[in-house]
């Protein structure tokens, strides 16, 4: 019989045991040997129990859009809490119709036509934190550049004051790569505090802002006070860490690949395609979130019980070789049509057209501002954060001039 982790999720009792699955800056290693030996694999993921891992892009692809894995905890064998780290409930942890109704709220802020509006303020933005590096000499991208400048664009398109910014991004980084469960707890409760004290403000002196309309008394939709905490939890988090993750593990990518680098100096349109190849090559968001089979299963070839645990590694099916020939080469000629850097079906990342405009932006204004760009640090030198679900540079080493 199946027993429940201490996070809710289902250890399976039955078969060989589990490989012990530990985040690492750098599984590509041990993902590909999984992924050559099968693609499905039984994994004790530290502080969540077992799971499934799902390692080959097809897979993978099956598992996402599979209406019989539930993102909802709920569906977790014997489940009874969600460990205390819970801000309101979002679009992440539903399933339709319910994610459906969340997401439609919005999901039009985020479409390609309001993102390309938002250009403007993107390159501003980039601008002035450009401005405000040194013309030379040794700075960090990431605490620099590649954090505030996606941290700005969310906060202010929500209306999270400027002076409070700091304070959140602490919060939010302690939650995606906890350092303990007493610290995450305490960020959890700190962010819920201050989320629910501002949509109060919010919704007395309404701004204009994303926030301000969806706490808005009269707002379409209905959504209910864990809900607005919820959405605005996620909007914000998500909203900005991947993306940091994103920009320096380019920018990385670039200075390690010199050939690559002369190629995007040469032809500054292939920027897209750059952020496109490290979306799939560097995989900012590692895995998905856990989804559990709502009732029995079979997952390529693996039976699965209902309220297994199912892990799906988007670092993993990036680089599976059917898809991708050579996968572990960096290469902006590449068309990785069919990458998984921001999910697949209808979790499909809903900010994926802001990330990638701001990704795009910011690669192309630092190579202009800088192009004699250079690492300062070895790259095996460099530290990554990384936990079960994202994977990014704690720091950025380069010099300017």
């Amino acid at each position: 019989m199946p027993r429940r982790s201490p996070r809710g999720h289902t250890v399976c009792a039955d078969g060989p045991a589990p490989l012990e699955w530990a985040p690492t800056p750098f599984p590509f290693d041990r993902l590909a040997a999984l992924r050559a030996e099968g693609p499905v694999h039984r994994v004790r993921v530290p502080g969540s129990g077992d799971a499934w891992l799902v390692v080959t892009r097809d897979a993978v692809r099956a598992a996402l859009t599979d209406p019989r894995l539930r993102n909802d905890i709920r569906h977790s064998a014997d489940w009874e809490t969600d460990g205390g780290h819970a801000v309101g409930r979002n679009m992440l942890q539903s399933d339709p119709p319910h994610h459906t109704r969340l997401r439609r709220l919005v999901s039009g802020h985020f479409a390609p036509g309001r993102v390309a509006a938002l250009r403007p303020r993107i390159e501003a933005v980039a601008r002035d934190l450009l401005d405000r590096m040194p013309e030379a000499g040794r700075a960090d991208l990431v605490g620099g550049y590649a954090l505030p400048l996606p941290v700005t664009v969310i906060c202010d398109l929500l209306g999270v004051p400027a002076g409070d910014r700091e304070d959140f991004h602490t919060w939010s980084n302690e939650l995606v790569a906890p350092t303990g469960a007493e610290a995450a707890a305490s960020s959890a409760a700190a962010l819920t505090g201050y989320l629910t004290d501002l949509i109060a403000r919010k919704a007395r002196t309404p701004d204009g802002t994303l926030l301000a309309d969806l706490a808005a008394p009269d707002a379409s939709g209905g959504l209910s006070p864990e809900e607005l905490l919820g959405m605005a939890f996620l909007l914000l988090v998500a909203g900005h860490e991947t993306t940091v993750n994103l920009v320096s593990a380019t920018v990385l990518s670039l200075l390690t690949h010199p050939d690559q680098l002369a190629l995007l100096r040469a032809r500054p349109e292939l920027a897209g395609a750059a952020v496109e190849e490290s979306l799939r090559l560097n995989s900012p968001v590692h895995a998905g979130a856990f989804r559990f089979a709502a009732e029995p299963l079979e997952l390529a070839g693996t039976r699965v019980a209902t309220g297994d645990a199912v892990l799906v590694s988007l670092a993993a099916a990036s680089r599976d070789p059917l898809a991708f020939p050579d996968p572990d080469r960096f290469d902006l000629t590449r068309r990785p049509q069919g990458h998984l850097g921001f999910g697949h079906g209808v979790h499909h990342c809903l900010g994926a057209p802001l990330a990638r405009a701001e990704a795009t932006v910011a690669l192309r204004l630092l190579l202009e501002r800088h192009p004699a760009l250079a690492l300062d640090a070895a790259p095996e030198a460099l530290t990554w954060r990384t936990g079960t679900l994202l994977r990014g540079l704690t720091g950025l080493p380069v010099r300017l001039g």
